[in-house]
């Protein structure tokens, strides 16, 4: 039976699990998706322990597990986030499908006339988000918590 999940500091919020499990049983696929809930990414070398096949990256340790990754794809490296880690041959490669997934998803809305755009928040996900913006020759201005450098303001 192959093995995924989904990591996170917090994850009662999250339906990935139901999701997934239900989408292995309809398509008779042998598979599980279990939760694997840490309180500091330092714990990571005890989910890296359970023979994984993958595993989905969230909230707060997209930028925070690259340091205990053997590799990470390009456009992960160049966004500074992983969402997906991916385990082949004993090495855990890490992904960013973020930015695949939000460039799919904006694409009918953008036209010519698109120069800014506003991104609330600077985890992982909004780098993701600002890295499509960009490759699209789209300016990104940041709001956030905690303001760091040229174009990103407080929320008050």
């Amino acid at each position: 039976m192959r093995k995924y999940g989904l990591l996170g500091k917090t994850l009662n919020y999250s339906f990935s699990k139901y999701f997934f499990e239900d989408y292995f049983q309809k398509n008779k696929i042998d598979a599980c998706f279990d939760n694997y809930e840490i309180d500091t990414i330092e714990s990571i070398d005890g989910v890296f322990t359970q023979n994984l096949s993958g595993l989905a990256v969230t909230i707060p340790y997209k930028e925070t597990i690259i340091p205990f990754l053997d590799a990470i794809s390009d456009e992960a490296k160049v966004i500074g986030a992983v969402n997906v880690v991916q385990f082949i041959d004993g090495q855990k490669i890490g992904h960013n499908t973020d930015a695949f997934g939000f460039h799919q998803s904006i694409k009918p809305f953008l036209t010519f006339h698109h120069e800014r755009a506003l991104i609330l928040g600077t985890g992982g996900a909004a780098k993701a988000v600002a890295h499509v913006f960009r490759s699209l020759g789209i300016e990104v201005i940041f709001c956030s918590r905690t303001p760091e450098g040229r174009n990103q303001f407080p929320y008050s």
